[in-house]
């Protein structure tokens, strides 16, 4: 005979098997894709429409101004009652130019890049339907951000949105990034670029690709030493690349 506790046990097993993707704390309109749970489907969740913002949100990992602190308190002890603070890039914490872009491919054929570099800043109601808004320098709490027309999802056959150092300032192993994703339906979905990978210049973070009737993201986090060229080879584009400069922010 199995008991009343038996049965509710088993049934509170049934009901939480795991969730498909891992949410963040407090809120169920949040997906993070990891290794786990490296997809998602933007039309299962009722997001392949409308304009949808891509962000890059980067600020200096606390470890490291924790070893600041450690370090003077040896000669200011009273610089431990402090409260620790995170501070954004500036001159002052690190040098660091993190860049937001995207590699896309039109179903008619035609392949480019919407990147700081050059100024192409793209269009948002005409081919490539990516918009850059412009180039975060200083790390600001709005970051940087690329929109996507996904009205008109048809003409999109993939993006893939990346994460570059325009100087020569080793960046991933001293700052803490974010890339996410905010449809203007469905749940927003987060990349974090958290993996230890100091020497590397770039990282593919995540993949936006039809899949029959369906648009979906892939989790990439594929750090690279080279740049935009090396990212073009490891996904096979196709552009021809040359070296690049920064013109003034739209």
């Amino acid at each position: 005979m199995v008991s009343l506790w038996e049965h509710w046990r088993r049934g509170l097993g049934v009901r939480h098997r795991g969730p498909r993707f891992d949410t963040g704390a407090g809120t169920s309109y949040n997906v993070q894709l990891t290794k786990r749970h490296p997809t998602v489907s933007l039309t299962e969740q009722g997001a392949d429409s409308g304009s949808m913002r891509v962000n890059l949100f980067w600020r200096m990992r606390t470890s490291d101004l924790g070893q600041k602190r450690r370090r003077g308190s040896l000669r200011h002890p009273l610089e431990m009652l402090k409260p620790q603070q995170v501070q954004a890039h500036t001159q002052g914490v690190v040098n660091v130019d993190l860049d937001l872009a995207c590699l896309y491919e039109l179903e008619d054929g035609s392949k480019g890049v919407c990147q700081p570099l050059g100024g192409f800043y793209g269009d948002l109601h005409g081919p490539p339907y990516v918009k850059l808004t412009g180039d975060d320098r200083f790390g600001s709490p709005s970051g940087e951000t690329l929109y996507v027309n996904l009205d008109h999802k048809d003409a999109i056959k993939r993006l893939l949105f990346f994460v570059y150092i325009y100087d020569n300032t080793p960046a991933f192993d001293r700052t803490s990034a974010v890339v996410t994703l905010v449809p203007s339906n469905g749940p927003q979905i987060e990349i974090a670029l958290d993996e230890a990978a100091p020497q590397a210049r770039s990282c593919a973070v995540l993949l936006m690709e039809k899949s029959k009737d369906e648009l979906i993201v892939h989790r990439e986090v594929r750090y690279v030493y080279g740049f935009q060229a090396e990212l073009d080879r490891l996904y096979g584009w196709g552009l021809q690349w040359g070296r690049g400069y920064k013109t003034s922010s739209l």
